[in-house]
């Protein structure tokens, strides 16, 4: 009876692995695999037939067998073709299921196939109108830019300087010089407002210090929705073996620490909260660096304020230094100033906050920023690719036609961000001779194409992370560099309606997009802009 189970058994695994429509050829849709699916089927259900026969035979012998010795072995027979039956039409009925399923087309595809539906490649996109574009952004732009960076950098000196006045040098956080980046600092940016993005990296008071764990740190794991964050933990020296221990042990009478000298003694007595940690952790805190940073500019600010002719305010509270600096004239200046951990002797910040993204990570996960890193690969290919080159036009093309639509259909996930990130993976991937400035429709394509694909995908890789295209000349930490990719659009998979609102805007991004090229001036209203393309949406 037991080999009888056993046959039984393997008969229906065999039956559910091999079942045909359960390992599908790849690359193949249903409607080519009918012919040779049914005389897959046909084969398997003839194989079916042998076995249950050849089994119904053994199974009768064996309770003929039992009959003298048991009077309930008349039933086993009946019982296992029952529990036979009941399988095999199960399999049958997850079959139709499974048919169902691969032949119903699924809706996010419906999303790029719907009636009106707008692709890169028919895009009207005129050569002519593209480089006049270019030569208005790159005249209006260049000379403005370069005089917000020279007076936001003069300022931002200024106020870092009075802030380290505030800051206790023995119980505060140390405050190192600012970083710039961003568009600003990349040489691309094109709308308005003007905006600057600065990283200010802090670091603790002695004797403690910053340890970090990333969550593709050996023997790690992080959940998938804070890959690409890092945990900071604040330590006193020597309670890792490293740095000074005069803080922390009894080094005597006759012995004196040749870095603080026998005057300078080190306070040790610091609470969490002095230290920015998470409550009853050892773990610093997003939201207290953010509450510590916010009073402390503040103050900042109103030791200086008597120096300057013009108004500076907080545009949002939930955001630690997100400034806005507004003239007599009414001209305004956008200057987001984030606190950051730089990340051992890296380029990599650990910051609280994207200014341009909700971040929802848990306050102890710090999102890492490789913003320095990917400034420094626009700068390589710079150098490399032939003189003019178009790559940062179509940056500017593609992030002016994503703000234009924004402010006509609203924010969806899709951001400036993500824009770079594509332009990146491109110029990774293609030649350094076809970025000329002749080849700005195509390459203007290109990156359009990309972005439906990555949408079409819910898939977009982070340029750096895992990528072994990157060349060395980036410098990008090792750990980085062999890490799994990392999907930035990770949160469409997620979200249904997030990723077709996105989409839809995307779409409408395209349909407007030669209106927007064709008509835009530099000093053409946003407001007549959009009432012409109120119609069209």
């Amino acid at each position: 009876m037991q080999g009888a189970i056993a046959r039984v058994c393997v008969v229906v695994a065999a039956a559910i692995l091999n079942h045909p429509l359960l390992s599908p050829q790849e690359n193949a849709t249903l409607p080519d695999q009918d012919e040779e699916l049914m005389a897959r089927m046909r084969e398997h259900e003839q194989r079916l037939e042998m076995e249950q026969a050849k089994l119904e035979q053994e199974l009768a012998q064996q309770d003929s067998q039992q009959e003298e010795t048991s009077s309930e072995g008349g039933y086993s027979w009946y019982f296992w073709s029952t529990v036979s039956f009941i399988i095999l039409f199960t399999i049958e009925m997850c079959r139709v299921d499974l048919a169902d399923a691969e032949i119903r087309p699924s809706e996010d595809e419906d999303l790029f196939t719907e009636s009106g539906s707008v692709s890169p490649r028919t895009v009207t996109l005129d050569k002519d109108v593209l480089r006049n574009f270019c030569d208005k952004c790159t005249y209006s732009s260049a000379h403005e830019n370069w005089r917000v960076r020279e007076f936001v950098e003069g300022f931002a000196d200024d106020l870092l300087e009075s802030l380290r006045s505030v800051c206790d040098g023995e119980a505060d956080m140390e405050v190192g010089d600012f970083v710039g980046i961003g568009s600003m600092f990349e040489s691309w940016k094109v709308c308005k407002p003007l905006m600057c993005d600065l990283l200010v990296p802090f670091s603790p008071p002695e004797p403690f210090s910053f340890q970090f764990h990333l969550w593709c740190s050996p023997g790690s794991y992080m959940p998938p929705d804070v890959q690409g964050c890092g945990k900071i933990k604040v330590t006193r020296f020597g309670e890792s073996g490293e740095g000074c221990l005069c803080g922390s042990a009894n080094l005597g009478e006759d012995m004196i620490c040749l870095l603080h000298g026998r005057n300078k003694s080190v306070e040790v007595d610091h609470s969490p909260d002095e230290l920015l940690c998470s409550k009853n952790t050892s773990l610093l805190a997003k939201d207290q660096v953010m509450k510590w940073f916010q009073i402390s500019v503040t103050k900042a600010w109103g030791r200086i304020s008597h120096k300057y002719d013009f108004e500076v305010t907080f545009r949002n509270l939930d955001a630690a230094g997100a400034l806005k600096i507004r003239f007599r004239s009414g001209k305004v200046i956008v200057l987001n100033v984030t606190p950051v951990v730089q990340l051992e002797d890296t380029d990599a910040y650990f910051v609280s906050h994207f200014p341009s993204d909700c971040d929802s990570s848990p306050d102890a996960h710090w999102p890492l920023s490789f913003a320095v890193y990917e400034r420094n690969l626009l700068k390589y290919f710079t150098k490399i690719l032939p003189q003019n080159s178009c790559h940062l036009h179509c940056l500017q093309i593609v992030t002016f036609l994503h703000r234009m639509q924004t402010g006509l259909t609203g924010k969806t996930a899709l951001t400036n961000y993500h824009l770079k990130t594509a332009l990146l993976h491109l110029l990774l991937s293609k030649g350094l001779s076809v970025w000329g400035m002749d080849s700005v429709e195509h390459r203007l394509r290109d990156v359009l194409c990309f972005l439906q694909r990555s949408l079409q995908e819910k898939r977009l890789h982070h340029v750096l992370i895992g990528n072994g295209k990157v060349p060395e000349e980036v410098r990008l930490p090792g750990i980085i560099g062999k890490a799994d990719p990392i999907n930035l659009f990770r949160s469409l998979v997620l979200q249904t309606e997030l990723y077709a609102t996105t989409v839809r805007h995307f779409q409408e991004m395209l349909r407007n997009a030669p209106v927007l090229i064709q008509e835009y001036t530099p000093h053409l209203s946003n407001g007549g802009l959009h009432h012409r393309l109120g119609e069209r949406v």
